[in-house]
């Protein structure tokens, strides 16, 4: 499965065009509150033998470097983006390098906007709230509409609690964008009414400026799941869009 060092690409990403990623975790093993049937750096189990994190400085060192190789490249950024191998927000220093990045953003290529791609399972601590609320794009799943479903596709840690993320999320105001993973699998299917209408009521209540709908793209540690059509993705969150909701859906 894939495995990050801790500033990698410009990759082109479906969602987010040219994107530099930062990796806040190992670079040859996986650290994450989540274990998703779908996760493309595959099982918690399998990534267990680094568990070292870069620290703040580290991560300044390393993205400077490559912004200003960057810069003398001429490679235009649209995005600088938190991801990798698992929850970065579970680097301890995860607020002092969301404030390196933004000043090293704005000395370098100031037209790329800062993402965070997070469980959003941490947003109930205030310096995780504070930090993500200084990027551009505050990126937080919510891949199904209870714990019992969660369970399922996302594995959560003991004590997850998916009210507990839907009141930190109401936090934001709607200043930050909902991702949602749509799949198959043995037992689970994102397109079962009752799910599809207790997610839609989700996203009603926080109205985040824009949602996330994708499916599967890569390799998937669990076998046999099922990627939806762009168009079945469309159709069931039509009700939404007719309702004025910015639904961004990629295949």
């Amino acid at each position: 499965m894939i495995r990050e060092e801790t500033v990698f690409g410009p990759i082109k990403s479906r969602r987010l065009g040219t994107s530099l990623g930062i990796n806040l975790l190992p670079t040859k093993g996986k650290f994450c509150n989540f274990d998703c049937i779908y996760c493309e750096c595959g099982w918690n189990r399998d990534g267990r033998d680094d568990t070292r994190l870069p620290s703040a400085a580290e991560v300044r060192r390393a993205l400077e470097d490559k912004l200003a190789e960057l810069l003398l490249d001429g490679t235009r950024l649209d995005s600088i983006t938190f991801s990798g191998d698992g929850e970065g927000t579970l680097n301890p220093e995860f607020p002092r390098i969301i404030d390196d990045t933004l000043r090293l953003r704005d000395a370098y290529c100031p037209e790329a906007r800062i993402s965070v791609l997070s469980n959003a399972t941490r947003v109930h601590i205030p310096e995780v709230f504070e930090a993500l609320q200084k990027v551009d794009n505050p990126i937080m799943k919510i891949d199904a509409p209870s714990n019992e479903l969660i369970a399922r596709i996302n594995k959560p840690a003991p004590g997850y609690d998916l009210a507990r993320v839907i009141d930190g999320l109401r936090r934001f105001n709607g200043n930050f964008i909902l991702q949602t993973m749509f799949l198959r699998s043995s037992d689970y299917d994102s397109s079962e009414p009752a799910a599809v209408a207790a997610w839609m009521d989700i996203v009603r209540d926080l109205h985040p400026r824009e949602v996330m709908v994708y499916t599967i793209d890569r390799e998937t540690p669990q076998e046999g799941l099922q990627k939806f059509s762009v168009e079945e993705m469309r159709n069931l969150v039509k009700p939404l869009i007719d309702e004025g909701f910015s639904v961004q859906i990629r295949g």
